[in-house]
């Protein structure tokens, strides 16, 4: 018996989202469409300089549970907060989601992690997160009966940021897999694949992580090849199940030599891209503890993807069980 289907294990983030033109990102030194990490002091700088914005809980395996659990899916998180106002804001919206979260804060310095998201006309989102109290997880937060009672732990390649923080993912894989669990993997974002591309395949090809999301930008970095095709043959190799995501082309899933395409959903317009990849990997490991077919966890994906990308915030605001009913998906 499991008592989750998810536990998904990141740096707990509160996002503050505001809209901009490419004119402030270059006038900022800002990296369009990235996630660029930036000390306190800049941290300031820029909350100093945006414009009107609206907070929310984010980080990206938190917007992961969000969905798992708007599917009707059991979840549960681990991620660390200060004793402060936005760590408050967090538990509170991650519990409101139906998500198991216990992970005691650790006094009020540093402060909750937050993230300025900067939203282009484009849809596009530059991402200056300031880690905060984020670097404070480590293996002591690590719930023993949570990892071994999860059909899949999933993490965020951003983890790898924090030093102790892969210590605690490595004791979670432990674990899972002395359970008969699985353990899945988002590569995050092509910079933090640059940075990690050595370890990250490593726990590929350990086996230490069975599953991995990945976007088209990201595969290509972590083989550095401009040849996508190349990018998949090799990543197939490296791992158990892999899925990669293409935009407005939806995604693939790959298994071995087989594959499985499926196309994004009709949108009416794209108005933040915040959460797209965190959405998506819910909508899949929904499907993939509830047993469905890799094509089926694909469409369920897509479907999570494309709804959060025509809202602001990274966390879905209607149902996705109902939008996924209503698509005779679930």
């Amino acid at each position: 018996m499991t008592k989750f289907d998810v536990l998904t294990v990141g740096n707990a983030i509160v996002d503050i989202i505001a809209r901009c033109d490419d004119q402030f990102l270059i006038d900022n030194n800002i990296t369009k469409a990235a996630m660029n990490l930036i000390d306190a002091e800049r941290a300031e700088l820029l909350y100093s300089r945006m414009g009107p914005a609206l907070e929310a809980s984010g980080g990206s395996a938190g917007n992961t549970a969000a969905g798992v659990a708007s599917l009707g899916g059991r979840a549960a998180y681990f991620g660390n907060v200060a004793e402060d106002q936005l760590g408050e804001i967090f538990a509170h919206d991650i519990r409101a989601q139906g998500v198991h979260y216990q992970t005691k804060p650790k006094g009020t310095f540093p402060p909750t992690a937050r993230s300025m998201i900067f939203v282009t006309d484009d849809g596009e989102r530059s991402m200056n997160t300031y880690l905060g109290a984020c670097v404070e997880l480590g293996p002591e937060d690590v719930e023993p009966d949570v990892v071994a009672q999860a059909k899949v732990t999933y993490f965020e390649g951003y983890l790898w940021d924090p030093p102790r923080a892969k210590e605690a993912i490595r004791e979670c894989a432990r674990i899972a897999h002395e359970n008969g669990r699985e353990v899945s993997m988002t590569l995050s974002d092509s910079f933090c694949v640059d940075r990690y591309r050595a370890e990250f395949l490593e726990l590929m090809r350990s086996g230490t992580v069975d599953i991995v999301f990945a976007n088209r930008q990201e595969v290509l970095a972590l083989y550095e090849t401009d040849d996508f095709e190349e990018a998949l043959n090799k990543i197939t190799k490296d791992c158990k199940i892999a899925a990669v995501t293409m935009s407005e082309n939806g995604a693939v899933m790959l298994k071995g030599n087989e594959r499985w395409y499926v196309d994004a959903i009709r949108i009416k317009e794209v108005v933040d891209t915040t959460g797209a990849g965190d959405l998506f990997a819910s909508g899949f490991l929904y499907g993939y503890t509830q047993g469905r077919t890799l094509e089926d966890c694909g469409k369920l994906g897509c479907l999570a993807a494309g709804i959060v990308i025509q809202q602001i915030g990274p966390r879905p605001m209607k149902s996705l069980s109902e939008a996924a009913r209503d698509a005779q998906l679930i």
